[in-house]
């Protein structure tokens, strides 16, 4: 097998010029990203420059690496997924510090995380690009297009948010620093979410209106309580390394693991058969009809359901749709049920349709507060209280539901059990199973 070998390149950099504004800071900090990659070393094919909208999201393309442009304040939730997805990619963001403003959410979870990637803040304190509006870094009293009498919010400290919530390394600075090649370098290297808020000057806008220079930019820094220099500088384990280490084990196999289930009766079901039961939420009506669901599968059936709750999840509605059938199909919605179980007042409510599109071959098991529901099918009142004892609400899904199973025969009630044995709450569920037969047979 031949070796390749890799030439270490001259420069990341490519020839074409720069499209910035005369004197704007976006080109130097580029040309000492380029160095601080020459001085690493880097493979230019294992290097990605993620960027977003924006001066600073024109960067990627001076670059002889691979690139990935996209939605403004995105950059960092780009290069989190490129990263995780290879954890030996340098993954290098370049975005405004208008991106960190639309995308701050995505710098929090990203430094929490301690994600792998190195974030070059561009920030110029203000939106450069769309005429200067003022942005989140833009400093109180700064003059912008939208704040022509001075800025009234104060600051976002990109630093402090990113540090106090796990960043690995973070630097503030200017475009102007002798030494910003060199911490670029280190951002790089360092193990974990690396951030550079690198403020540059907006010569369009910005200096305009601010009379904004080189040499007060430092004293601007402290006199707004933005300190320079390398503020955090952690050895904090890297996410995507971390997470693949913990979960070697089960890469590439399923997880959750399936379980199969043996078909060890048979159904008499010959065509697909849509069940229905309307309860209330609260009321285990999702786990019955899973239960019933397994029975049929026991019996060799294929089976898929569907539930609808609120999100109060235990106030409300609960309503599920099962689908048993001999032979596996696509899933679909219940619309005109061949069963339905209608046990509670917030099942009612939503029942309706169901019943409203049912034929005259169709069947309905209810409690007797509704015995003159309005439907053509064949309605059926079980009474509660004709059960040798009182029926818990967690249980009236299962005993209705097992009624059906009873009646209408699509496969063994035994089957039913044993998947009721085989699961929690099982003497619970057996005995609403056998409470079911009973009033199916009553």
């Amino acid at each position: 097998m031949s070796t390749i070998t890799i030439t270490p390149v001259a420069t990341f950099r490519t020839d074409d010029p720069y499209p910035f504004c005369p004197g704007c800071g976006h080109g130097p900090v580029l040309d000492r990203l380029n160095e601080a990659m020459i001085k690493l070393d880097l493979d230019p094919a294992k290097v990605v420059i993620v960027s977003d909208i924006g001066c600073s999201g024109l960067s990627d393309q001076y670059f002889v690496t691979s690139a990935f442009h996209g939605l403004h304040g995105r950059s960092v939730t780009y290069a989190t997924g490129i990263k995780l997805a290879n954890p030996e990619l340098e993954v290098v963001v370049i975005m405004g510090d208008g991106g960190t403003g639309i995308g701050g959410t995505h710098l929090l979870s990203a430094a929490r995380r301690n994600i792998g990637v190195t974030v070059i803040v561009m920030n110029n304190l203000n939106f450069g690009m769309t005429g200067g509006q003022h942005s989140t870094t833009t400093p109180e009293g700064g003059v912008t297009a939208t704040t022509p009498l001075g800025n009234l919010e104060h600051p976002l400290d990109i630093c402090a948010t990113v540090g106090v919530n796990g960043a690995a390394y973070v630097y503030r600075g200017s475009s102007f620093d002798h030494d910003l090649a060199d911490r670029i370098a280190e951002g790089i290297r360092r193990p974990g979410f690396a951030l550079l808020d690198i403020w540059d000057l907006c010569t369009a806008y910005y200096v305009r209106s601010n009379k904004f220079t080189r040499a007060g930019m430092e004293d601007s820094m402290r006199s707004w309580g933005l300190e320079p220099g390398l503020l955090y500088d952690r050895q904090t384990p890297e996410y995507a390394t971390a997470y693949r280490r913990i979960h070697a084990d089960i890469a590439g196999k399923p997880t959750p693991r399936p379980r199969p289930v043996d078909a060890t009766h048979e159904a008499s079901l010959d065509e697909p058969m849509a069940l229905v039961v309307a309860g209330s939420a609260g009321g285990k009506i999702r786990s019955a009809a899973k239960i019933v669901a397994l029975g049929g599968i026991r019996s060799g059936l294929w089976a898929a359901q569907r539930d609808d709750y609120p999100v109060t999840v235990k106030a409300g509605h609960s309503v599920t749709e099962l689908w048993l059938a001999p032979d596996e199909m696509p899933m679909a919605a219940v619309s005109a049920p061949d069963v339905m179980a209608v046990i509670s007042a917030d099942g009612h409510a939503k029942a309706g349709p169901y019943l409203a599109a049912m034929g005259a071959d169709g069947l309905v098991l209810t409690v007797p507060d509704f015995a003159d529901l309005d439907t053509k099918a064949q309605v059926r009142v079980l009474d509660p209280k004709a059960a040798p004892k009182r029926i818990p609400k967690t249980s009236m899904g299962l005993v209705y539901l097992s009624a059906a199973i009873a009646l209408t025969g699509p496969y063994p009630i035994d089957a039913l059990r044993e998947a009721a044995a085989a699961g929690s709450f099982a003497e619970v569920n057996l005995e609403a199973i056998d409470t079911g037969v009973l009033l199916a047979r009553s």
